[in-house]
């Protein structure tokens, strides 16, 4: 009787241990650039992960490693994930310059509109009539952008445009920079994460990053002065990417590709972008109680940011133009499809 009682409990451990193995069959490991408590890792990241484990009854696990815990530096995500280096992640495609110019229509002066969840909704729909052949080497979950930036600076004020010329600004793109350039400021263009210590080491006098970023950087405790550009459209923008290596997604069985693709495309463009205008509130509210002020300029003023930085776009359509892209309609479609999304 003993030993029958000991092989039944051996039994049922199998059985136990047998059913937990075929439960769990897939942990995918995604990695990102910034703190878990950002926007995008605390209000799409996460919760993504808890719902495609949710809706795969167990058998998908996400595991997400903020601040390049898997090795690496922010502009090497995408390759990462193209490479199987790690299995997903969220990337910028401008961190690597002259790659992806398709996506650089978003991040032109004045194109974006000032909320992210709308300006998300028409990347992604002008991803798939543009840019599907530019993220075909991997399995594109959500393409989107942030809220609008603002300027944060030290020991300097920004009241007008006059006061942009001279300053070390950090940008994140090469059109960022573009665009700083025409305002009369030096560019520095860096990933994000090197900002704090660029501001406390006088590297830069600042840098353009949206308020949700500020918190995770302790921005608030850097910066002396903040600036916000006023109307309804944003100076700059920065596209993201929240992908998943092809040949593990085309691994997957059938049901589980749909469990990704269900959470994958319009909907998760939305949604990342919702997680980034959600994060803005909070990290204004924290500059706003860090005592610094926080300068809106007015509508004559940004007239004039509007005037200086045409030219910043003129010069892409000539540019892309020259390598083969339709810049002109690209131009003209994406501000259609903020306008569309904006009403």
């Amino acid at each position: 009787m003993k030993i029958f009682r000991k092989f039944l409990s051996i039994a049922v451990a199998a059985t136990v241990l047998g059913g937990q193995a075929t439960a769990q069959e897939v942990t995918l490991r995604f990695q990102h650039f910034i703190s878990p408590k950002g926007a995008i890792p605390a209000h799409f990241g996460a919760p993504w992960a808890e719902k495609i484990e949710a809706e795969s009854d167990g058998r998908i696990k996400v595991e997400i490693y903020p601040a390049m815990q898997l090795g690496g530096t922010p502009p090497m995500v995408y390759d990462q994930i193209r490479d199987n280096v790690i299995d997903g992640g969220w990337a910028i495609p401008g961190y690597n310059p002259g790659r992806f110019p398709g996506t650089e229509v978003f991040e032109l002066p004045f194109i974006s509109s000032n909320n992210a969840e709308v300006t998300s909704k028409a990347v992604y729909d002008f991803y798939e009539k543009y840019l599907q052949d530019d993220f075909a080497d991997i399995k594109l979950i959500a393409i989107h952008v942030h809220g609008p930036g603002a300027f944060h600076t030290k020991d300097v004020q920004i009241d007008s445009v006059d006061d942009f010329a001279g300053l070390k600004l950090r940008a994140p793109t090469r059109v960022a920079s573009l665009t700083l350039e025409a305002l009369g400021a030096t560019p520095v263009g860096m990933p994000v994460p090197q900002l704090p210590e660029s501001i406390s080491k006088g590297v830069v006098d600042g840098g353009v990053i949206p308020f949700e970023i500020v918190a995770p950087l302790k921005i608030h405790e850097l910066a002396t002065s903040h600036t916000v550009v006023g109307g309804d459209r944003a100076l700059y923008n920065t596209v993201f990417i929240w992908g998943m290596n092809k040949g593990v997604y085309d691994g997957l069985p059938d049901d589980l590709k749909a469990v990704i693709d269900a959470n994958s495309g319009a909907m998760a463009a939305a949604w990342a972008g919702r997680a980034m205008d959600t994060g803005d509130i909070p990290g204004k509210k924290l500059t706003e109680e860090s005592g610094n002020p926080i300068i809106t300029l007015s509508d004559e003023e940004v007239a004039k940011m509007v005037e200086m930085t045409q030219p910043v776009i003129d010069a892409w359509i000539a540019e892309m133009t020259e390598l083969g892209l339709p810049a002109a309609e690209m131009v003209e479609d994406a501000r259609a499809l903020v306008a569309k999304y904006d009403q």
